[in-house]
């Protein structure tokens, strides 16, 4: 039986503070709790008997059968599914210096929107790229936004929260660092590597100055047509998408 303390713990997660204190996060929905079981250690599965009728050998530590009316209650989605579960957040002792050099890492400097970090995250699954970089000030990836905007990606790519500027300023002066500017030159004009890092910035105001310094190659995405009116800027996700699909485009 779910118990008021429980519906409360995982209303609690909505919050980063509980997040971090408790260690632990919320997934929601058939697909997304499916693709997290058995990579995240799974503290507490609610469902319905219909989601767990035929299941066996379901990897959760405790698992609580509920009815539609008892999962809207501990739900924090607006139309619940059959399903929801309480992960433990993993440990992290990955560094920057070790996953580019023989890999293409992202890096993000203080992205605000949960919604484009966790379709960032969805967007490098879909590229091959397997750790994520963050400054601290980006967004959490464990906020239940983000969480279901990487549609289970989550369980692939794994997402770091560091001291970028510092991390960037320590690679090794080969290491090739992309950012993407207005003055940058034009990405389908450059010479990319198959490793390294790409840096992506903040909605409003790109990349910082103290992360930029470590750039040492600037990118341009162009509009079309050259010099035409237009808007002002790509939404950040979206320009992940094009410079991670131009890198792999020269891998193939």
């Amino acid at each position: 039986m779910l118990s008021k303390n429980d519906i409360k713990n995982i209303k609690s997660l909505e919050l980063k503070k509980f997040r971090d204190e408790k260690r632990l996060f919320v997934a929601e929905g058939h697909k997304l709790v499916g693709e997290l079981l058995g990579v995240f250690r799974c503290i507490l599965l609610v469902a319905t008997d219909e989601w767990l009728g035929g299941r066996s050998r379901i990897p959760a530590e405790r698992i609580e059968a509920v009815t539609p009316d008892e999962l809207k209650r501990a739900s924090l989605l607006r139309a619940p599914q059959d399903v929801l579960a309480v992960f433990a957040i993993p440990d992290d002792n990955a560094t920057l210096t070790q996953t580019s050099s023989n890999n293409l890492v992202l890096a993000l400097d203080d992205v605000q929107d949960p919604g484009n970090l966790g379709t960032i995250v969805r967007i490098a699954d879909w590229f091959g790229i397997k750790d994520i970089f963050c400054s601290k000030a980006t967004a959490d990836i464990y906020n239940p936004k983000s969480v279901q905007a990487t549609m289970g990606a989550i369980s692939r790519v794994r997402v770091h929260y560091t001291d970028l500027a510092k991390d960037l300023s320590a690679l090794p002066g080969q290491t090739p660092v992309y950012g993407t500017y207005l003055n940058g030159d034009t990405i389908y004009d450059t010479q990319l590597s198959s490793h390294g890092v790409i840096v992506m910035g903040n909605e409003g105001n790109g990349i910082g100055a103290e992360v930029g310094k470590n750039v040492n190659r600037r990118l341009f995405i162009p509009n079309w047509p050259a010099g035409a009116a237009t808007s002002e800027s790509l939404n950040v996700a979206i320009a992940t998408a094009i410079v991670c699909s131009e890198f792999r485009r020269r891998q193939s």
